[in-house]
Order: structure tokens, then C-alpha cells, then sequence
């Protein structure tokens, strides 16, 4: 765990030593306040559920940012070599950029929470989907990060990678929406239904706090985070 904790800390850090954290954050708070304040002044509504209806499309494009350097830009500096020769495992690597990721995203969308005091001060909000909506985005936050760094080791350039993860996290959203559902034999349905990031979501932000819900984003993370660690080890081979 000492070398887990290594890189997360060095992975955390790199954040905050370029704009890409204050970028990430401003851009974040901005949108998803005017997202909730459109709804609170013009609509006259003091609920959330339409900032989290549309949380998920801005993770889509937001997210992929945060992890588009992670393993692009070790492949670009020269400095992957260096870190395979040491005397570290693979997952343990994968594993700390991970989690640096993660507390990255769960410390932006703490920043959040004065939006639901407010909707607290001024209406008698259902605290299950709020509770489920927040939840839910970290799950779901999470699964997204999982992609993007397996995109992000797949190149050394970081627009590439943003590019990928956006595209393999748009694919694995829609793949549970209705467009898609609608197109399918009815013997798929459920499949494609329980493989789309978006249904579950959806149920968790109904408050409805399902353990396979959980344990499909745990499932995400694991499997996408297994072929990163593939793919690093696959740089050995050659």
C-alpha cells in the first residue's frame, strides 16, 4: 500500500501544479450552479432533479479531461520507461493514479453541497434522491475515470485520449437508454438494460439505494481498471 499511496499522492499533487484542477473545478461549479439556479429563479423550483438529470452529460465531457494525462502524458515525457523499471507491481501503479482520480472528482462535487442547503432553506425536499443523485454521481464518476485512463493508456497523446474516453464512456452510457432499448430485440433489453451506465444511474437518483446498482459501478471500475493493468504489462512484452 506504501507505493499505492505514493502515486496517488504524486498523481493528486500533479493536479494542483497546473491549471487543470482550477480549470476543471471553475468549469464544473459554473455549469452545474447555473444548471440549479435556472431551475430555482426562473422556474421558481427549489429541486435538484434536473441538475442531476443532466450530471451524467457533464461528467461525459468534464471527466475524460481529468484523466486523459495520466498515463498519455508519462508515455510522451519518456517517463513510463523509468517507472516500469522500478520495483513496483503494475495494479499498484494503475491502482494510485485511480484514486487520485477519484478523491480528485469526490473533492470537486463536495464543492457542490451549498446547492443543497439552499434547496433546503427554501423548500422541503425528498432527501432519498439527493442522497441517491450524490451517490450515484460518484459511482458513476468513478466508472467514468475507469475508462478514461484505460483509454489514456492506450496513447501518448492526451487528445487522443480525451477523445477516446468520451466515446467509450458515451457508448457504455447510452448503451441502457431508451433510443437504444427501443432498437433491440426484446430478448436483449434486459442485457443491454443492465450494461448502460445511465439506467443505473437513473435508479440510484431515484433514491432507491439498490445493491446491484453498486455492484455493477464496482464491476465497471474493476474491469476497466484490470485492462489498464493488461495494457501496462503488455509495454513489457515488447
Amino acid at each position: 500500500m506504501s507505493v499505492v499511496k505514493a502515486i496517488f499522492n504524486k498523481e493528486f499533487k500533479g493536479y494542483f501544479s497546473s491549471p487543470t484542477a482550477y480549470v476543471f473545478m471553475t468549469v464544473y461549479l459554473v455549469l452545474t450552479g447555473w444548471l440549479f439556479f435556472r431551475a430555482f429563479f426562473f422556474e421558481a423550483q427549489a429541486s435538484m432533479r434536473y441538475y442531476f438529470v443532466v450530471l451524467p452529460w457533464i461528467f461525459l465531457f468534464l471527466l475524460p479531461a481529468v484523466t486523459m494525462r495520466t498515463w498519455a502524458e508519462e508515455k510522451s515525457s519518456g517517463t513510463l520507461e523509468l517507472m516500469l523499471t522500478l520495483p513496483v507491481k503494475d495494479y499498484e501503479v494503475v491502482l494510485g493514479k485511480f484514486l487520485a482520480c477519484f478523491f480528485f472528482l469526490a473533492l470537486t462535487v463536495m464543492f457542490s453541497f451549498p446547492i443543497p442547503l439552499i434547496v433546503y432553506m427554501y423548500g422541503n425536499p425528498d432527501p432519498g434522491p439527493l442522497i441517491g443523485g450524490y451517490l450515484g454521481a460518484l459511482f458513476m464518476g468513478a466508472a467514468y475515470l475507469s475508462i478514461g485512463i484505460f483509454a489514456s493508456g492506450l496513447t501518448k497523446n492526451q487528445i487522443v485520449a480525451y477523445i477516446m474516453g468520451i466515446a467509450l464512456c458515451f457508448f457504455m452510457f447510452i448503451l441502457g437508454e431508451g433510443l437504444v432499448l427501443g432498437l433491440l430485440p426484446k430478448a436483449l433489453v434486459p442485457i443491454f438494460e443492465y450494461l448502460g451506465l445511465g439506467s443505473h444511474f437513473h435508479s440510484i437518483g431515484r433514491g432507491v439505494i439498490d445493491t446491484r446498482d453498486l455492484v455493477y459501478y464496482v464491476s465497471v471500475v474493476v474491469f476497466f481498471l484490470f485492462l489498464n493493468v493488461r495494457t501496462v504489462e503488455s509495454r513489457k512484452w515488447k
